[in-house]
C-alpha cells in the first residue's frame, strides 16, 4: 500500500517551509497560451530526443553508463559523467556535464510497469504532500546529488540543471526540480523533461510546483497508464506540462486550468496548475479515462522512435 506522506524526507521539510515563503517570479514561461491543445512542431519533437536518450540510458549498467555506450552509441548527445550510483538498494541515478546545453543533468531509473500496482489507499488531504514511496526513495539520494550538481555547476559554470526519468524515475525527477529549486541560487534554472510519470503529490503539490517550475514538460505516450495513477479520486493531481505522442510524428500540448496560486511572488500569481483538467479528447485524461482504456505497453514506448527500459540498453 502507498500513503501521502508529509514528513517523509528532506525534500518535503524544504517544500513545507518554501511554501510560507514567497518566491521570485519566473523569468519566463513555458509556453505562451496555455487555454488551448496546440499541435507540436517537427523541431519542438526533434529536440526532445537528447533527453530521451538521457532518460532511457538511466536504466542500463552503470559500467557501460559510465563509458556513455549504454546502446544507441551514435545518437547519443555528447555526456560528461561525473557521478553515478553503485548501490543495488537504490534507483540508479546517474549526474553529468552537457555542453551543448551549458547544464548539469540528473537523470533517474524508473521500475518495471507491472510493479507499479493500481491499488492505493486514499487518504485526507492537508497542505503540501506528496507520494510517501517516491518521497522515501528520492530521500535516499537527494543530497548525495545535490552535491555533486553543485560541484558541476562550479566546474563548468554551467547556467541550468536537467532533470529527466521515465516512470519511477520521472517521479523522482518532479521531486528533484523542485528540491534543486530550493538548494541552488536563482540564477540557475531549473528544467524538467519526465516519461511515463505517475502523479506524484496533491494539488497543493501541483500548485507550487507550477509555481516553481515554469520550464518542465511530461511526455505521455499513446494510451500508457501509469500517468493516470494514482487515481484523482484519492487526492493525486499532475503538474502542468503535458505533452501527449498521440502517434508517431504527432504530438500535442495539453493545457490546465488556469487559477490563482498561492506560492505567487505576490501570493497572486495566474498560473496554469496542472493538466488533469483538460477537456480535450487528445489529452490523455480524457483519452485514457481508466486503465481498462489503456496499454502498459505504450510505457515502454516509442517515444519518437526511441523505447525507454531496461531491455533496451544493448
Amino acid at each position: 500500500m502507498f500513503f501521502f506522506s508529509s514528513a517523509s524526507s528532506l525534500i518535503l521539510t524544504c517544500i513545507l517551509q518554501a511554501a510560507a515563503v514567497p518566491h521570485p517570479a519566473p523569468p519566463v514561461m513555458r509556453r505562451e497560451d496555455v487555454s488551448i491543445v496546440t499541435q507540436m512542431s517537427s523541431v519542438q519533437l526533434a529536440d526532445l530526443a537528447p533527453y530521451t536518450e538521457f532518460a532511457r540510458a538511466a536504466y542500463c549498467s552503470p559500467i557501460t553508463v559510465t563509458g556513455w555506450e549504454c546502446g544507441r552509441t551514435q545518437s547519443h548527445p555528447t555526456l560528461f559523467l561525473s557521478q553515478g550510483a553503485t548501490d543495488n538498494s537504490i534507483q540508479y541515478y546517474y549526474v553529468g556535464y552537457w555542453p551543448t546545453k551549458n547544464t548539469v543533468v540528473v537523470a533517474h531509473e524508473g521500475t518495471d510497469p507491472t510493479q507499479l500496482t493500481p491499488r492505493f489507499s486514499p487518504v485526507s488531504i492537508g497542505s503540501v504532500e506528496v507520494h510517501s514511496g517516491f518521497a522515501d526513495e528520492h530521500a535516499l539520494t537527494a543530497s548525495i546529488i545535490l552535491k555533486e550538481v553543485k560541484s558541476l555547476i562550479s566546474q563548468y559554470n554551467a547556467n541550468s540543471v536537467t532533470l529527466v526519468g521515465h516512470s519511477l524515475g520521472g517521479a523522482l525527477a518532479e521531486l528533484d526540480c523542485v528540491f534543486m529549486a530550493l538548494n541552488l541560487p536563482s540564477s540557475i534554472a531549473i528544467k524538467g523533461v519526465t516519461y511515463g510519470t505517475p502523479r506524484v503529490g496533491n494539488p497543493a503539490w501541483a500548485a507550487l510546483f507550477d509555481s516553481l517550475i515554469p520550464d518542465f514538460q511530461r511526455i505521455n505516450n499513446e494510451k500508457d497508464i501509469i500517468p493516470i495513477v494514482p487515481g484523482r479520486f484519492m487526492g493525486f493531481s499532475h503538474v502542468q506540462g503535458e505533452v501527449h505522442i498521440i502517434s508517431d510524428g504527432y504530438a500535442v500540448q495539453c493545457p490546465g486550468k488556469q487559477k490563482i496560486s498561492p506560492f505567487g511572488h505576490d501570493r497572486s500569481s495566474l498560473i496554469c496548475i496542472g493538466d488533469d483538467d483538460a477537456t480535450d479528447a487528445l489529452c490523455t485524461i480524457q483519452s485514457v479515462p481508466d486503465i481498462l482504456a489503456g496499454d502498459i505497453l505504450n510505457h515502454l514506448g516509442p517515444y519518437q522512435g526511441i523505447y525507454i527500459g531496461t531491455i533496451y540498453c544493448t
